[in-house]
């Protein structure tokens, strides 16, 4: 009988997101033993690895040398070799690189191993005080103006809370642009500086994170995260059915969800935003 081929192994391993000491046991024993470790960038990761003491070989793994790295690493495991994934922060692949990776490690057949801890999504729902039961990450939205408008607008009447990763320079414009389409008193927290120094949670609405963000724009900085809470239940029981049945008719007719909005709105006394949600879930089942 020929002799087994060996069977390589790669680990994906959740590193901390701030506070260094926020890493397993279990991780570090991997880290640690290791043939190597894919990083999305060496610099940063070398940093977490010399506070540990841990020497094993980084390799650069990022969106633009994925496949190239794919195709060099591919064939060390396969020949037994074990490795470990990571990325700058957090959980490897939730807005990171690393899917195409791992992808296709799975279809060659080589096993794939969760190593779990910290992820800014969950750290951030954990302690923000909004519904948890059900959830959405979104990750980063649209840089343009348009396209980021036209994603929010597909989440409009959804019953769970919805999360988002969002750059500094663009946070008061993802504000305002939430603010247009749920109202100001859209449940709202945006979390920041996770388990670092400066930690802060603010909310708990769209006006008053906004209002916050106004008077503080030192502190929009660092990593940031959007907590959206769930659309009311009663919204649509808000909306009587003569005025659900014009809106229907309305978008029938080609009218834009705003401008329907804005006649059904006048046309019964009703808060414009409310009739706008409804609206956008009406032109969503079209």
């Amino acid at each position: 009988m020929s002799a087994a081929q060996p069977s390589g192994l790669l680990y994906v391993v959740a590193t901390p997101i701030g506070n260094l000491a926020d890493i397993t046991q279990r991780a570090l024993e991997i880290l640690a033993s290791v043939d190597w470790i894919a990083a999305e960038d060496t610099r940063h990761s070398r940093q977490l690895l010399q506070h540990y003491g841990i020497g094993t070989p980084l390799i650069s793994l990022h969106a633009h040398n994925e496949k190239a790295r794919t195709a060099v690493l591919l064939p060390r495991l396969r020949q037994g070799e074990q490795g470990a994934l990571i990325s700058d922060a957090g959980t490897p692949l939730i807005s990171d690189p690393g899917a195409t990776f791992v992808a296709e490690l799975r279809q060659a057949g080589i096993q794939v191993s969760p190593v779990p801890g910290p992820s800014a999504v969950i750290a951030a729902l954990s302690a923000a005080g909004l519904p948890t039961e059900r959830f959405t990450f979104e990750g980063f939205l649209p840089a343009k103006a348009a396209a980021r408008r036209h994603a929010l607008q597909a989440l409009v009447g959804m019953p769970y809370t919805r999360v988002f990763y969002e750059a500094p320079h663009r946070l008061m414009a993802t504000l305002a642009d939430m603010r247009a389409i749920w109202g100001g008193e859209a449940p709202c927290v945006v979390a920041r500086e996770l388990t670092k120094r400066f930690e802060t949670f603010v909310g708990m609405t769209l006006d008053g994170v906004s209002a916050h963000f106004e008077a503080h724009p030192d502190q929009i900085r660092g990593e940031l995260v959007i907590l959206l809470g769930p659309d009311g239940q009663d919204e649509q029981a808000e909306i009587p059915p003569p005025a659900q049945r014009l809106a229907q008719q309305l978008l029938n007719e080609g009218l834009s969800p705003k401008r329907t909005a804005e006649l059904v709105a006048e046309a019964f006394d009703l808060r414009r935003n409310s009739v706008y949600r409804h609206v956008q879930t009406l032109k969503q089942q079209q």
